[in-house]
């Protein structure tokens, strides 16, 4: 009688069960990220598509949507900036007093 090969497995000594074994991983994860991003870019232009009844409106929509985005990107990236100078102004300014008040104390 021929037995199938997982229970052939499970009887020989020398390896482990098939559900024991461990999963080795599969390509590269950036690999896998780009792809689903594409996969995700391509099912919602298929359905923009449906919905708009043309696949260039619905592109049409998509652009609307990205080039809004990249104007609220523009248009807050420079108040962004300056308060993270002024912060950084702060905080080296808290530091520079903090070492002051180190080697005050370190001279008494």
């Amino acid at each position: 009688m021929r037995f199938s090969e997982p229970v052939r497995i499970a009887d020989d000594a020398d390896h482990s069960p098939v559900w024991a074994r461990s999963r080795r991983r599969r390509g590269n994860p950036f690999i896998s990220l780009v792809i689903t991003l594409l996969a995700v870019f391509g099912v919602l232009t298929a359905v923009l598509g449906i919905k708009e009844k043309s696949l260039a409106e619905g592109g049409a929509m998509m652009d609307g949507w990205i080039s809004a985005a990249v104007e609220t990107v523009r248009g807050e990236a420079p108040k962004v900036a300056d308060q993270a100078g002024k912060a950084a102004v702060k905080a080296g300014d808290a530091a520079q007093a903090g070492a002051a008040a180190a080697s005050d104390e370190l001279k008494k």
